[in-house]
């Protein structure tokens, strides 16, 4: 084995480490940051009323975060294709430029 797969073997064992020691050992709610802002506001000022409502409510908190899951994913294989794009025309450019400078001259 490579130095290189050892490194790739060693961060995916890290990336494991992390997300499953949060699911396996830390007890507790894990409450959104906009439910929890909610419930400052509520604490902070009870006569707030809010000026805008949910346009979709989901039917379980559950859904909505496979809808917030299936959003970043989404949002995340967008922006890998636009760079993805970006960076096979590029090498590409790089490609034909060199092929042209290489070729000998016309007499």
């Amino acid at each position: 084995m490579s130095k290189g797969q050892k490194t790739n073997w060693l961060l995916l064992g890290g990336v494991a480490l992390l997300v499953a020691w949060p699911l396996l050992f830390v007890k507790g709610d894990f409450e959104g940051a906009d439910a929890q802002a909610g419930e400052l506001v509520k604490e902070l000022s009870p006569d707030y009323t809010p000026w805008a409502e949910p346009v979709f409510e989901p039917a379980s908190s559950e859904i909505e975060s496979l809808l917030f899951a299936l959003q970043a994913a989404l949002g995340a294989g967008t922006i890998g294709f636009i760079f993805g794009g970006y960076h096979e025309r590029r090498r590409q450019q790089r490609q034909t430029s060199t092929s042209t400078t290489s070729k000998e001259p016309l007499p």
